[in-house]
């Protein structure tokens, strides 16, 4: 079935502001709220928000076989259940129906005033209800800087990095949508020099710049996924900040992983975009060398070519771009982490959220951390406002932005926008 929602030519008859990441050949999925408190599923064209419940109720999406509350849930859910075949109708049908040339909605005025909204008259909510969360470690340049920083410099990366996907599980309960604070969390961890713990509010608190895929139903307990048929079971992406505690995760590290370091608070966009909005911008990934196992063997443009930068915006509401770097330095690609995700038999579900682990690109600006960008809080990053920074302050913005764009159209995601706020005081 064709991708007719992608034709570059196409127009719609909502205006779209210059450089927008929301034209009509974007058209993301999400949830929000109304500001007569309805909850629905909606997709966005410029900046207005579309109800898609409200479509489903005056029939716009006649023809195509769906439950009659598909879009009228409090999560995507369902609709992602639905398959590849489902996303791809509904999203071809949005895109004739706002299409500049169709007078059906256009034309409608009571129907208008039902099913748009102003973006400044909703909320937004978290896109699906998040089973399991699962991160990885797939960027190249980042686990080899992490590695000089924390480990041996001559051994920055193990041996089984370059064989496999590494990852591990996160908590998906710490998982919130852009615009919620987070509060700085409480550690336990071990200073430089000392040789007893201490307990106290983190003073290494880091973003981690990265992006995120969300799954269909994938399979059954047991059965693994073939590359060939891995990205069938790709809903879309979203961008992600994985926030981290850096001193209880050297501290917990000593006998295994992150755990407290990693599970107080992980910040996602609220629009997913779908990978049929992404196709016309794969590339190639890395050269991969050695070879990986046939398993995990891919030919053809299997990454995504997407711009993104973070920027950390001051309490004087000053903002300091602090890094620019790119989704195509992943030297393992999300078909190959979905792959080897469930080469063990590991059941994945309709809203599992996979996590790239942080994008860091091959120069110092494109770090994708503060932990790489300060190399260890060794070179503080001077702010427009002034001040200096070696991680987040209490109080600071940290601003995640990430598009496509060639000469056909431009395609975003948006923006993941979180406030780092002091430990929480229960009264």
């Amino acid at each position: 079935m064709p991708i007719s929602a992608n034709n570059t030519n196409r127009k719609s008859w909502i205006e779209v502001p210059a450089d927008s990441d929301f034209p009509i050949q974007n058209i993301p999925f999400g949830v929000f709220i109304t500001k007569d408190d309805v909850i629905t599923i909606g997709t966005r064209i410029g900046d207005c928000a579309i109800d898609m419940g409200a479509l489903q109720q005056l029939n716009y999406f006649e023809g195509i076989e769906l439950t009659d509350d598909m879009f009228m849930q409090d999560t995507l859910n369902d609709f992602i259940s639905d398959g590849k075949k489902t996303w791809r109708l509904v999203r071809n049908r949005l895109a004739e129906l706002f299409d500049e040339t169709n007078p059906k909605l256009r034309d409608n005025k009571e129907h208008r005033e039902i099913v748009i909204f102003d973006v400044k008259d909703i909320e937004m909510q978290l896109p699906v209800l998040i089973g399991d969360y699962t991160d990885f470690y797939t960027s190249k340049e980042h686990a080899i800087n992490i590695g000089k920083i924390i480990n041996n410099p001559e051994k920055a990366l193990p041996l089984n990095w370059f064989h496999m996907p590494v990852g591990y599980h996160g908590r998906s309960s710490s998982i919130i949508p852009s615009g919620i604070p987070v509060h700085r969390p409480m550690v336990q961890s071990l200073p430089n020099g000392e040789t007893t713990p201490v307990f106290g509010p983190s003073r290494m608190v880091d973003f981690e710049l990265e992006t995120a895929f969300i799954t269909t139903d994938a399979n059954i307990m047991g059965e693994n996924i073939p590359i060939n048929e891995a990205e069938d079971y790709i809903f879309g992406m979203v961008l992600m900040n994985d926030w981290s505690a850096r001193d209880i995760q050297k501290w917990e590290s000593l006998s295994f992983g992150p755990f407290l370091a990693k599970n107080f608070a992980t910040s996602i966009s609220a629009w997913i975009v779908t990978m049929d909005a992404l196709e016309p911008f794969r590339i190639k990934g890395p050269n991969q060398d050695p070879a990986p196992f046939p398993y995990l063997l891919l030919k053809g443009k299997h990454n995504f070519d997407i711009n993104l930068e973070v920027s950390i915006q001051t309490e004087k509401a000053i903002n300091t771009i602090v890094s620019k770097t790119n989704f195509k330095y992943i030297y393992w690609s999300m078909i190959q982490q979905l792959t080897h995700h469930t080469s063990n038999g590991c059941r994945v579900n309709s809203g599992d959220l996979m996590g790239s682990g942080t994008i860091s690109g091959p120069t110092p600006d494109s770090f994708g951390s503060m932990l790489e960008l300060t190399w260890g809080g060794k070179t503080p990053i001077l702010l427009n406002d002034g001040t200096e920074r070696k991680f987040i302050s209490d109080g600071d913005t940290v601003i995640i932005k990430g598009f496509c764009k060639n000469n056909g159209a431009r395609i975003g995601f948006g923006e993941v926008s979180t406030k780092l706020l002091p430990p929480f005081l229960r009264k």
